[in-house]
């Protein structure tokens, strides 16, 4: 008698993990049925599928259980109905909820408290329809909501109406500035970083609990300050260069870390170009409405005794600056989790950002200080010898060199 049990028992951990709802609760039923007394409730437990079930199927046995249509393991209308089926009311009270929060409707119950599922319970429940946060959790899920965050697709301006053209003319530019040797930079400032022992987003590979110890606050010290990377990335040999400042960020840094590439790097590798292509963002440091930042290219003109291009990415496109997914990404993910405790330790970490496409990057540290607010006179300005454009000249313009 114990071997049949035994051998019932075995058949069913063999079997179970290959047969779908239907087959499982047949089979389970014609096992309890050749068991005899006490069967059932042996079968149950060795197959852990409850008594009720097993039940069922010996009903569909003595009935004469024929196969279903189009693979269905269930008669059609069969198994538990949708939260929705069975309290469509409470659905609509639902939805009603988030779609006020989501309008911004002031008067709307969660204006100001987060859309989480106890919350939505607790206001189903005031309402006089009573729904646990579980149940809330599968009425979403079966409307089509998911937790998501905030989406980063509205322009804070609207979108230029030659903003592809530009797009193009950079392009086109580029590509016949790279056909003649001349080097096409694309430059801009990543974002300024505390130095010091503060945490760092991103995680990365520790024994368990041997996780980095840091500050429990993110003030700046003022011995060590903030390190602020200004990037000169070549666009055609896959190339960074980024010149590491201790104070602000202004055109006179910006302009100063394009010459010290010009120095280390661009000289040695472009010795016989006639002229240099730099792409930059609209804004900030290198933005086309700065008087000194093109004073500044000036005397880098007269200096190098060649002429600087340049074309501006339009407003509210930064993000299609080839330095900021192809340089300044790498850099954060190589220093991702890691506290950046000293300007030594950036610029090793930024120096040996590398990827499997060839990107190299060299680093220089920079103590000067860059004052802010430096005023260029108007005779200073007409001084500078600017070709600008016909297509939007106030993004494209050419800086040559002046003669003495």
């Amino acid at each position: 008698m114990d071997d049949m049990w035994d051998a019932s028992k075995k058949r069913i951990e063999a079997m179970l993990p290959f047969l779908d709802e239907r087959q499982r609760r047949l089979f389970l039923a014609a096992e309890a049925n050749g068991l005899g007394y006490g069967g059932l409730k042996f079968v149950s437990e060795a197959s852990g599928v409850s008594a009720p079930t097993i039940i069922s199927g010996q009903k569909e046995l003595e009935e004469g259980a024929e196969p279903l249509p189009d693979g269905r393991v269930r008669k059609k209308g069969g198994g538990r109905k949708s939260v929705s089926e069975r309290s469509p009311e409470t659905l609509e009270l639902l939805n009603a909820l988030i779609g006020s929060s989501v309008s911004g409707d002031p008067m709307g119950p969660l204006m100001y408290v987060s859309k989480s599922t106890r919350h939505l319970s607790a206001e189903l429940k005031e309402k006089g329809f009573p729904a646990s946060h579980t149940t809330v959790s599968e009425m979403l899920k079966e409307e089509g909501y998911r937790m998501q965050g905030c989406s980063k697709s509205i322009s804070p301006n609207s979108q230029h109406p030659d903003r592809d053209a530009q797009f193009d003319h950079i392009n086109a530019i580029s590509k016949e500035c790279f056909a003649k040797g001349c080097p096409v930079l694309s430059v801009d400032a990543k974002k300024k970083e505390l130095v010091g022992n503060f945490s760092n987003g991103g995680t990365e590979y520790h024994r368990s609990g041997d996780a980095p110890k840091v500050m429990d606050h993110d003030f700046e010290l003022k011995t060590l300050g903030k390190a602020s990377p200004y990037g000169v990335y070549d666009v055609f040999r896959n190339a960074g260069f980024v010149n590491i400042g201790v104070g602000s960020d202004t055109a006179e840094f910006a302009v100063e870390s394009i010459r010290r590439w010009w120095e280390k790097v661009g000289s040695r590798r472009y010795p016989d170009a006639e002229s240099i292509m730099i792409t930059a963002d609209c804004g900030g440091s290198n933005g086309y409405r700065l008087r000194l930042w093109k004073l500044l290219l000036q005397e880098l003109a007269d200096e190098t005794g060649r002429s600087i291009a340049v074309c501006h990415y339009p407003p509210g496109t930064s993000k299609w600056n080839a330095i900021e997914h192809r340089l300044f990404s790498f850099i954060s993910m190589n220093w991702r989790g890691r506290p950046l405790i000293s300007t030594a330790l950036i610029m090793d970490l930024i120096s040996s950002t590398s990827t499997t496409k060839g990107l190299t990057v060299e680093c220089m540290f920079d103590g000067n200080t860059y004052e802010r607010g430096r005023k260029v006179s108007d005779e200073e300005f007409d001084g500078i010898n600017i070709e600008f454009d016909e297509f939007h000249g106030e993004w494209n313009y050419t800086i040559r060199p002046r003669k003495n």
